[in-house]
């Protein structure tokens, strides 16, 4: 089978597909216990991104249990800072933590040895490819610039970003060399995604929702648009989601300023509105995490109204988020049959 003929990529290129094709945001993860038994045996998180065999494995895992249409490569955002050395570290109870950049270690800051330093991330995808059947397909993913950008001028998580975004106001010319750079070194990393077996990929802004309406087009719209054109310039057919988690209205223009094939949706997105995007072509989601940890009514109703809304189109089912630790994984179950058992 050609990678074309997946379902996933056939959705991506504008084909409507009922039921539609489903995956879901950290569908390897925390909430099934054959990931917490291998996660065990890495001795880091890092450790486990970094080990082709056992990223393989936590891969594969929720393509064993539920059948998805995608597996999506188990790494992580912040293997890019990680191979800018910038001390990456993923501590319990914490989150993701790093060493702070300022406007002079930005200025310091190069693009070499990155790729060299991501290929186990490579290997991985290679393995997982010849892993799969031919009917499922494989998705690679790295952060957009300013979701990396966050974490790289905080060293960590904030509510808000507000340490980025003050930065950005004060350091405006450090802060777009930070984004251009981020930028052609991810283009770089998605492309030898592709190389390796990946039959598309996604761009996670997952911070992309505390922006400003200019801020959205300078940090969200337009080091995404560079990366796309930078990939598509060297791999014409590759198929490219963009998800900007929280950017609402701002959304209406996302998919034509950046030119995705396809825009991911939060659950905050209204169904009628995404509705409308859909008119432009592909969406992907979204359905909210908390329905899967619920279950029951407000699984299957949350299930309805987006294959009510969306299904007559161009459509992968998706979370408007990833899945979280507490997912009961037989409420997966219960979702996959609801979805596959919708009417044609």
């Amino acid at each position: 089978m050609q990678a074309s003929e997946r379902k996933i990529i056939r959705v991506l290129s504008g084909e409507t597909i009922a039921p539609p094709p489903l995956w879901l945001m950290r569908q390897a993860g925390r909430y099934l216990p054959e990931y917490r038994q291998t996660r065990a045996k890495a001795g880091s998180f890092l450790n486990l991104c970094y080990n082709p065999e056992l990223a393989t494995e936590v891969t594969l895992q929720p393509i064993r249990r539920y059948g998805f249409d995608a597996a999506i490569l188990f790494s992580d955002i912040l293997v890019i800072p990680d191979a800018l050395k910038r001390n990456v570290r993923f501590n319990v109870g914490h989150g993701p933590e790093m060493d702070p950049i300022d406007a002079d270690g930005i200025e310091k800051l190069s693009a070499e040895g990155v790729q060299d330093h991501l290929k186990p991330v490579f290997e991985t995808v290679n393995r997982i490819r010849a892993a799969l059947s031919q009917e499922t397909a494989l998705l690679g993913f790295c952060g957009a610039p300013w979701t990396v950008a966050t974490y790289m001028i905080a060293g960590r998580g904030t509510p808000d970003q507000a340490p980025a975004r003050l930065f950005a106001y004060r350091h405006r010319q450090a802060f777009v060399r930070l984004l251009d750079l981020l930028a052609d070194i991810s283009a770089d990393y998605l492309v030898a995604q592709i190389d390796a077996g990946a039959d598309a990929v996604q761009i996670f802004d997952s911070w992309a929702g505390v922006l400003g309406e200019k801020e959205f087009e300078a940090y969200a719209v337009r080091p995404v648009k560079r990366m796309i054109t930078s990939v598509r310039a060297r791999r014409p057919q590759a198929r490219i989601i963009a998800f900007a988690k929280g950017a609402g209205l701002l959304l209406k223009d996302y998919r034509q300023a950046t030119d995705a094939d396809a825009i991911g949706l939060d659950w905050s997105v209204p169904l009628t509105f995404a509705a409308e995007l859909q008119k432009d072509g592909p969406v992907q989601g979204n359905l909210d995490p908390m329905c899967v940890v619920a279950g029951g009514k407000a699984l299957e109703d949350g299930i309805d109204d987006i294959l009510q809304h969306l299904g007559q189109g161009p459509l992968i089912f998706n979370l408007g988020h990833g899945i979280t630790p507490e997912a009961d994984p037989d409420h997966v179950t219960a979702l996959v049959e609801r979805v596959r058992g919708a009417a044609a």
